[in-house]
């Protein structure tokens, strides 16, 4: 409870009372001055330009830049889940195929032969089609999945090329000249392949009997079965996805 002053002795009112007093008078000094300054300012004159320029420097500090939102991105592949395939080194994938094919009866008559630039699996067109004809029984698709299940995670490009000896295809294999004949055995093999688990593009081409000249002179009745194979050659790049 606060002290009256009717409570207070003489020696407490004279204390108080000069402490007090000060505030009195700085209530006043304040009150000038700010009377002084409204003073100045109404007499002053506002310059426009210099207004906005402050209030673009007093914008600009206080809201440095606008708030932006970036797009998240929805792309089923960017740069950083993008997976690209690696070929499989030629000489090393020749080692492979060699050892596989041993252990098929019928792959293991064809010849691997691994060129400067591409590894070619010369396929025995006898084992692989009946005479003339350019569909492989039971046997031979088989045969050709153990293929392709060697090749299915390879990622180089493959081809098939398809070959014939230069005899005439008979009037009861459907087909009219060796052209057509080794472009059906060759797309057959390639459909083989991709059945068996190889996913991308094969590269199918029929030569006919084009190349017989280019076989060795050996015993005309082997050269001729030599003649009639089917090459799955296979290139040192990546080949192309679905």
């Amino acid at each position: 409870m606060p002290m009256l002053d009717d409570d207070m002795t003489p020696d407490m009112q004279r204390q108080a009372g000069p402490k007090a007093a000060w505030m009195v008078t700085f209530a006043d000094l304040v009150s000038l001055m700010l009377t002084f300054f409204v003073l100045l300012f109404s007499m002053s004159s506002l310059q426009m330009d210099e207004w906005d320029a402050m209030t673009d420097t007093l914008t600009q500090t206080l809201n440095p830049g606008k708030l932006t939102t970036v797009a998240a991105a929805t792309a089923e592949f960017n740069i950083g889940t993008i997976f690209r395939r690696q070929a499989t080194d030629l000489d090393y994938l020749s080692g492979v195929l060699q050892r596989g094919v041993q252990e098929d009866e019928l792959l293991r008559a064809s010849k691997i032969m691994l060129l400067d630039d591409r590894l070619v699996v010369a396929l025995p067109g006898d084992l692989l089609f009946p005479s003339g004809k350019a569909e492989m029984p039971d046997e031979a698709r088989s045969a050709l999945f153990t293929l392709g299940s060697l090749l299915r995670n390879v990622g180089n490009q493959i081809g098939v090329n398809g070959h014939t000896d230069p005899s005439l295809p008979s009037g009861e294999s459907g087909f009219q000249t060796n052209w057509e004949l080794s472009v059906a055995r060759s797309a057959a093999v390639a459909n083989a392949l991709r059945a068996s688990g190889y996913t991308d593009d094969i590269i199918a081409f029929g030569y006919a009997d084009s190349r017989y000249g280019q076989l060795p002179e050996i015993d005309e009745v082997e050269r001729a079965k030599l003649g009639r194979r089917v090459d799955i050659v296979i290139f040192p790049t990546v080949g192309g996805g679905d």
